[in-house]
């Protein structure tokens, strides 16, 4: 069979399309994903699978294909839908995947003939199997975890676009329970076997590799063996950690260092323990935010901090706190959200059952746009406050000045240089997005 796996068109800006990449980004790229190349690593061989990422492709919707496989995140579903209804007028089947359609597959079924539901591994070939057989169901879900010898590499050779920074995948699922966080109703955990991972890194081109895993900084015993071998692998890294770990174990952050992990990030969310005890992340704990900074910064790496605003407990004055507190510290880099109800979140769940939720034009789910009531200031005053702090932190010359700060932590040009075009990058998405 031909088989057609896409990601389809993501719009940070609602009802606006874009023209084309920004140039900043189009010169560094998105990131890598790597689902669909997981996907297509399932797929028996006999089958001939061509995959189409639509912000870098034209889809061509002339092309036979006996089958077509759409991934999409909740802000991207409205792309999907419409690709989908369109492969279907045309008599060519459709499977919906991916973290919305696994959230709301009734709603996914509506443009599809499949859907399947959480991860791939087990139910897509079963799936392949019974569409050959002409007995396709409605929905696939696997009743098990996916046992993590099984899981094969990612088809790499499919993925036209080249990159600076590959990625690899080393555990599933997350530990903590925010109730924002789409991973835990996403993912079981699974941990790959270290000689498995390190066969998988022999095979990635690029120096520099994104450990995808939402949280690097659990189950430590294994991490803390992993970044050994890692060690050994001559290739640089960019990890995803939280402040609880890295800010408490030295020996984690020795280690980390010696494997060559240059980048982190980590989700800060707020400089208020109210609001993140209020969101269940209370294992980041706001005292231990400056001395957990320093001690990274100590060991030579940079940092991404992830902020959220519009939690139950924030008022009107955590925007101008926050540019106050963030100003004192030494981060490279920030992203900063206005707090968003994914479906399959137990936020969602609950601002649902409240009826705080104000749309569902999944489009406008970018966390850049206002999609509930917030409890303690307009809607507005949200958007506005984000959009001061996004404004306030990536202004050229304090870009330059953490350029600098990254050469003198790193005494790497080329880290220096990813630092300031990732800035670039920031500044130019939340232009877009803020109209500033």
């Amino acid at each position: 069979m031909k088989i057609l796996l896409v990601f389809p068109r993501v719009e940070y800006v609602p009802g606006r399309k874009r023209k084309g990449i920004e140039p900043i980004t189009s010169l560094i790229g998105e990131a890598i994903s790597l689902t669909l190349p997981q996907v297509a690593a399932c797929t028996p061989k006999r089958h001939e699978v061509t995959i189409i990422d639509e912000n870098y492709e034209k889809l061509n919707f002339k092309e036979d294909y006996d089958l077509v496989g759409i991934t999409c995140l909740t802000m991207n579903a409205p792309r999907a839908y419409e690709i989908a209804d369109r492969f279907r007028s045309m008599g060519t089947p459709v499977v919906l995947g991916g973290p919305h359609p696994s959230a709301l597959p009734e709603e996914a079924k509506q443009h599809a003939d499949a859907v399947v539901i959480g991860e791939a591994e087990l139910t897509w070939p079963q799936l392949l199997e019974d569409f050959e057989k002409g007995e396709l169901k409605p929905f696939y879900k696997a009743d098990k975890p996916v046992p993590p010898d099984i899981i094969p590499e990612p088809r790499r050779d499919l993925i036209k676009r080249k990159y600076f920074i590959d990625a690899l995948l080393v555990k599933r699922g997350c530990p903590n329970r925010c109730e924002f966080c789409t991973v835990t109703s996403m993912f079981n955990w699974e941990i790959k076997p270290i000689e498995k991972v390190l066969e998988e890194i022999n095979n990635i081109s690029t120096r520099d590799v994104c450990i995808y895993d939402q949280n690097l900084t659990w189950n430590m015993s294994y991490t803390k063996e992993l970044l050994r071998r890692l060690k050994e692998t001559n290739k640089r890294w960019l990890a995803n950690g939280t402040v609880n770990v890295l800010g408490r174990d030295d020996e984690f952050l020795r280690l980390a260092k010696e494997a060559n992990i240059y980048y982190w990030y980590i989700g800060f969310e707020s400089i208020s323990q109210k609001s993140l005890d209020g969101a269940n992340k209370k294992h980041n704990r706001v005292e231990e935010y400056e001395s957990t900074i320093k001690k990274i910064k100590k060991h030579g790496m940079i940092i991404n901090a992830s902020f959220i605003f519009g939690f139950d407990e924030d008022t009107p004055d955590i925007f101008d706190a926050t540019i106050k507190t963030i100003e004192k510290w030494d981060i490279d880099m920030a992203e900063f959200h206005i707090l968003t109800p994914f479906p399959g979140t137990r936020l969602y769940d609950r601002l649902k059952k409240e009826g705080r939720i104000v749309t569902e034009e999944w489009d406008k789910y970018t966390t850049a746009t206002v999609v509930f009531q917030p409890k303690n200031m307009s809607p507005q005053e949200l958007f506005e406050g984000t959009r001061k702090v996004a404004k306030s932190f990536y202004t050229i010359p304090k870009i330059i000045k953490r350029t600098i700060k990254a050469f003198k932590v790193t005494k790497d040009l080329s880290i220096a240089l990813f630092v300031l075009l990732r800035n670039l990058r920031y500044r130019e998405r939340y232009k877009r997005q803020f109209n500033f």
